[in-house]
């Protein structure tokens, strides 16, 4: 693979694992704290957080699939720990949006025991952003795509 198209690759990985890990991070800890001081009720500022952490699940899934592509994309001889590291970290992130997304969210907007699956969706957000900070620690790395580089 030519250096120009292994750099452009990489770029691309490290864009995508820092847009994951910035749009939970904005989300989490800028932007629904925000509905719930400006909306004159909790029970709006709550209806409107479900939809937002609904369009961060298809971000995590667009910026998942575009990192399991960057992995892909080199040689199987290529790959070194990091990269590794980072695949299964993105794996496990993708898997805690899915609960989230399809387990999770329908029992909190049937208020079906609210405090226990509003618990669970928090811890499963929280290991989703633990999972897209590694992944982005460990393709900040360098030489991550290449023994070689």
């Amino acid at each position: 693979m030519s250096a120009r198209r292994t750099s452009a690759i990489r770029l691309v990985g490290l864009l995508a694992a820092a847009l994951w890990w910035g749009s939970l991070s904005a989300t989490a800890f800028w932007v629904v704290p925000g509905l719930f001081r400006h909306l004159p009720t909790p029970a709006l500022a709550g209806n409107m957080a479900g939809q937002l952490f609904s369009a961060q699940n298809a971000v995590a899934a667009a910026c998942g699939l575009a990192l399991l592509g960057v992995f892909w994309s080199f040689e199987r001889d290529a790959r070194i720990k990091s990269t590794w590291v980072a695949l299964f970290l993105v794996v496990i992130g993708l898997s805690f949006a899915a609960i989230s997304e399809w387990v999770v969210a329908p029992h909190i907007l049937a208020r079906d025991n609210l405090p226990l699956w509003h618990g669970l969706g928090s811890l499963l957000y929280l290991g989703q952003w633990l999972c897209a900070l590694g992944t982005l620690v460990a393709l900040g790395r360098p030489g991550w795509q290449s023994p070689n580089a």
